[in-house]
């Protein structure tokens, strides 16, 4: 893909809990809500790539690149995502997850497209996060990764609702080749590209 250089700005943050993706309010009703302002000095026509909800965390990047934010937004960039959920998931869950399931989107009903999903072993090394998430004394959890290509509203907590274990917490970890990794909860990275 052709992307001039130099010219654009990209970022690459650690999306907080509780914040909405975008820059400001234009709605009264969101006057106290958390916006991704608050985070860094972004410059004049930045825009995210994708959305989190506002009660999803993790990798978020963001341009000044209309070109660039339909490509990463494209199915050709896979997106990945951690999942805590409520409940011991099970292998017939995952599967179903892997398979498509039926969620609503638009007041209509759709079928997930094939994607990649399996139980994690182990408990992600994440950061804490800023609202506590009930624990193991109100019954067990599990974590899930499911890595998709389409990006439906609340797609992840809608798809393992329908599958019988909600959602808790949600992370987003990767985007295409690009990680988390080590940050933290409102890190903001400026890189020169996305490739």
């Amino acid at each position: 893909m052709e992307v001039s250089k130099n010219i654009h700005q990209h970022f690459v943050i650690y999306k907080p809990y509780g914040y909405l993706s975008q820059f400001k309010s234009h709605d009264s009703k969101q006057q106290s809500k958390k916006f991704l302002g608050t985070l860094h000095n972004f410059p004049e026509g930045i825009m995210a790539i994708g959305r989190l909800d506002e009660k999803s965390e993790g990798l978020l990047l963001l341009t000044t690149d209309g070109k660039m934010s339909d490509y990463m937004n494209s199915r050709k960039v896979e997106k990945e995502y951690y999942a805590q959920v409520d409940g011991a998931i099970s292998e017939e869950a995952i599967n179903l997850l892997k398979t498509g399931v039926e969620i609503g989107f638009d007041g209509k009903k759709y079928i997930t497209k094939p994607c990649k999903a399996f139980k994690l072993d182990t408990v992600p090394d994440l950061p804490v996060r800023s609202r506590k998430i009930r624990d193991d004394r109100h019954g067990p959890t599990s974590w899930v990764s499911i890595t998709l290509n389409e990006g439906k509203f609340r797609q992840v907590r809608k798809m393992t609702s329908a599958v019988g274990f909600p959602t808790l917490r949600l992370v987003r970890v990767r985007v295409g080749h690009i990680h988390l990794n080590a940050m933290e909860v409102g890190d903001v990275i400026e890189i020169s590209s996305f490739f």
